[in-house]
């Protein structure tokens, strides 16, 4: 994978600006919150449920023999700006466990609630493993 950064932008922080990937098979991974594989919450909190999620998404990936590596875009929808912006050091240190220094193209998208209660971040991702 590229990363894709114009010359003069100021450097993002926990995403890239665009990635290129060379020709290979695409995985869309459908949103994942946090729960476990029996589908329930273990935790009301928004950090041990992005933590979840995460681990979701790479569950899913995983069955295709792609991993972190190979995610080239993410979407998060959050339930609660505050508490995503209470939680940021704790969620970079989730994502450092789980990711490593890897940082896709991102989108955050704050929303009123999600369809599964009491979720309150979704986390999807396309991956594309080389040919």
């Amino acid at each position: 994978m590229q990363i894709l950064h114009p010359k003069g932008w100021a450097a993002p922080v926990g995403y890239s600006n665009g990635i290129k990937t060379p020709v290979g098979e695409m995985i869309f991974v459908a949103g994942q919150v946090g729960w476990n594989a029996a589908q329930e919450f273990e935790s009301p909190a928004l950090a041990p449920q992005f933590e979840q999620a995460l681990k979701n998404v790479l569950a899913v990936l995983a069955c295709a023999g792609a991993g972190p590596r190979h995610i080239c875009r993410m979407t998060a929808y959050c339930c609660d700006k505050q508490k995503y912006l209470d939680a940021r050091h704790d969620l970079g240190a989730i994502w450092r466990t789980h990711m490593g220094r890897h940082f896709p193209a991102m989108s955050m998208i704050f929303v009123t609630d999600l369809l599964d209660h009491p979720g309150l971040i979704e986390l999807e991702a396309t991956a594309v493993l080389p040919s």
